[in-house]
């Protein structure tokens, strides 16, 4: 059993993810389940002892079940927000890196990925011009996907009501 970096305490909790930007065509690659009524980027927890970037890899894998490269760190995101589903109500501090991932022209996963709580997590190739009609997290991801970047960029949002 590994072990994530985060915890949850008393309503509060923080979480350390590592997540992936892949684009194809115009699209990006969100997941969805059926508990949840948004999409949400790919990726997940990072393991004690692991980095973020053996993290982003590891996830993308479970989740489209192929090997992304990474192409370059691309936003360090500090998110604060509420839980909903089987977190509902807490509070969360969660700090994630995303990493940019280099195309591979595959449009099609064969993913048996589930949720912490056991449902069945779907790809979802969401038009990135169409993004702002989408109710998908993070946020910033809209507008970030819409402009050219160089470096790495660092982004607070605060989703709490």
């Amino acid at each position: 059993m590994e072990h994530n970096c985060g915890f949850i305490n008393d309503k509060k909790a923080f979480r350390y993810r590592a997540a992936a930007i892949i684009v194809e065509e115009g699209c990006v690659l969100f997941a969805g389940n059926d508990e949840d009524d948004y999409y949400y980027s790919v990726g997940g927890a990072v393991h004690m002892g692991e980095t973020s970037e053996e993290a982003v890899k590891r996830e993308v894998f479970e989740e489209t079940g192929l090997n992304y490269e990474v192409d370059h760190l691309a936003v360090i995101h500090e998110n604060f927000f509420i839980g909903s589903s089987g977190l509902k109500g807490v509070d969360f501090h969660e700090l994630t890196f995303y990493y940019m991932m280099k195309p591979m022209g595959k449009r099609d996963f064969t993913s048996q990925s589930t949720t912490e709580s056991g449902a069945k997590e779907t790809m979802h190739w969401l038009p990135i011009d169409e993004l702002d009609k989408c109710k998908a997290y993070p946020t910033f991801m809209k507008e970030y996907l819409k402009s050219e970047h160089r470096g790495v960029e660092h982004i607070v949002t605060d989703e709490r009501d």
